[in-house]
């Protein structure tokens, strides 16, 4: 496996960045692609990320406890092969080129009807049956940040227009991992991107014990309601007196097996921001015994609050060495709301020709006694 400096003066930074090899995939064509790794160090503080071309995937956060001690939080593989397997569930990928659900896969834009593929019953999920998550991306690096890239074909999916996205990521010295989107299109089409990393701050192999130790708060005062599918009903009710009201930190453990027709939280927050394009703070999570912490900001106006209940309970899946069951980890994917294609008075999802999609994302590790 070979190994190299990147980014020239790296060395002299607080956070070096390296890249080697991480394994070879067989694309659509009979062509192949390596794949490559990135990974940023930051010898102060004992932290590192890694991120692949494959997927556009978050394979590592390893960040350390209160005591020093330190811990990966974040679920993955230790191949790629196993990113292309069935137990894979979108650890730490690259989603679009819509996140979340589309209902029935169906769409109307500029009066024509448009269907997308189905991969979740009747329902369109996370890009379809190849999304953005099992492709290889191109990439560039300049200074400390990662740059990778990917061109979406007219149709893909269902999709209309060619689609060039354009996703950053960057450790820095303040323990701040910075996950930039853009994207442009060729003709109109709905663009949502995310990435869906999987956490548990305890340690990404502590499962559901550890998890509901955790403290969570969101900045939301409304959630999009959904039916029994997951699917939008168009309504946005408020959280006051329910168990969706985060808006001051619960413990996982009291409050998860209270949430309505439900396993837990699977559901998106609309998050209270003064500005529709700034950095607000979305979510916080805290692991007490550790004291770790996490704080997510965003400009978009929604996060999808996910606990894990679709992981299995009995046949387990295994990475990095740990076993990955229900309630194992969450997921905070900053997003707009789901199925927003579908319903007017959600936040715009189109993008016209001429018109830049633009998502930032910081997620801010601390440590609190």
């Amino acid at each position: 496996m070979s190994c190299s400096k990147v980014g020239g003066s790296c060395c002299r930074r607080a956070v070096t960045l390296t890249v080697d090899d991480f394994g070879f995939v067989k694309t659509n064509t009979d062509e192949g692609n390596g794949i490559k790794r990135f990974t940023w160090t930051n010898a102060n503080t004992k932290s590192s990320a890694q991120v692949i071309t494959y997927g556009a995937i978050i394979t590592s956060l390893k960040f350390p406890d209160k005591d020093g001690n330190v811990e990966d939080i974040v679920f993955g593989f230790d191949s790629v092969e196993e990113y292309q397997s069935v137990k894979n569930r979108y650890y730490g990928a690259t989603i679009g080129r819509v996140a979340n659900r589309i209902a029935k896969g169906k769409m109307t834009l500029d009066g024509k009807d448009y269907t997308l593929a189905t991969n979740n019953g009747a329902n369109h999920l996370h890009g379809g049956i190849q999304g953005f998550d099992k492709v290889v991306w191109d990439s560039y690096v300049r200074g400390n940040k990662v740059f990778l890239t990917y061109h979406s074909k007219d149709m893909e999916e269902g999709y209309p227009g060619d689609l060039i996205a354009t996703v950053s990521f960057e450790l820095t010295k303040n323990n701040e991992f910075l996950v930039d989107y853009k994207a442009v299109v060729t003709k109109p089409s709905p663009v949502n991107l995310t990435n869906h990393s999987y956490f548990n701050l305890a340690g990404h192999g502590k499962g559901s014990e550890e998890l509901y130790k955790h403290q969570f708060t969101v900045n939301a005062d409304r959630i999009t309601e959904v039916d029994s599918t997951g699917i939008p009903t168009g309504n946005l009710p408020p959280v006051s007196g329910t168990v969706f009201d985060l808006r001051v930190p619960k413990t996982l453990g009291d409050v998860i097996n209270k949430v309505p027709n439900a396993k837990g939280y699977d559901h998106n927050f609309c998050v209270t921001k003064a500005s529709s394009q700034e950095l607000a703070f979305v979510a916080k999570a805290h692991h007490p015994p550790s004291g770790r912490v996490m704080e997510v900001y965003s400009n978009q106006p929604g996060v999808q609050f996910y606990t894990g209940n679709f992981l299995p309970e009995t046949d387990v899946s295994q990475g990095k060495g740990a076993v990955y069951k229900k309630h194992g980890a969450f997921c905070f994917e900053t997003q707009i709301y789901p199925d927003a294609i579908n319903h007017p008075n959600f936040p715009k999802v189109v993008l016209y020709p001429g018109e830049e999609y633009h998502h930032s994302t910081v997620f801010k590790f601390l440590i609190e006694n």
